[in-house]
């Protein structure tokens, strides 16, 4: 439950709760609250302002922390686990969601990824080969495989995502 404040109505004192989540226009005038992680929504932002993200239909099941390939299916943009072991399925984003095939998924092209685990701080990042979706701090080294820097690690559990053109191996 947000914070309550109290506003004057045509003379009349009102106790208003404070927006957490916008509808637009009918929240015009209305004085923000933070959510239950302490942050601002991005629904009460102008355009434009927020996370760089594209609700995007899952061809498969998609864990929380997935690095994600975007490519283009009968004309529509789907995602997929990202894959060091296949050419064409390169990271362009990630997901903090899990997310069921058929579904849309959240897809980040920037920010902080805090859905990862097993990670070293500093360790520079690479879209893996052994987990399709996953991060290794040791590039692919085998034939064939993708070599695509993804970000760097801030602690064991979040890495902020830096993306690098990929290079596959001869």
């Amino acid at each position: 439950m947000a914070e309550k404040y109290l506003k004057q109505n045509a003379g009349v004192v009102t106790e208003i709760e404070a927006t957490v989540t916008s509808a637009g226009a009918g929240n015009a005038g209305n004085i923000p609250a933070l959510d239950s992680a302490g942050l601002l929504s991005t629904t009460v932002m102008p355009i434009g302002i927020g996370a760089d993200t594209a609700s995007i239909l899952a061809s498969e099941g998609l864990a929380a922390g997935d690095m994600v390939d975007v490519y283009d299916n009968a004309g529509a943009a789907t995602c997929r686990k990202a894959d060091a072991t296949t050419s064409g399925k390169y990271a362009a984003g990630f997901v903090l969601a899990a997310v069921e095939s058929a579904a849309n998924a959240t897809v980040y092209f920037s920010g902080i990824n805090n859905q990862v685990s097993g990670l070293a701080a500093g360790a520079r990042l690479f879209l893996g080969a052994a987990t399709p979706g996953g991060v290794v701090s040791m590039a692919p080294s085998a034939s064939g495989n993708v070599v695509q820097g993804v970000g760097r690690a801030l602690s064991t559990t979040s890495m902020v995502f830096e993306l690098s053109a990929p290079i596959v191996l001869a």
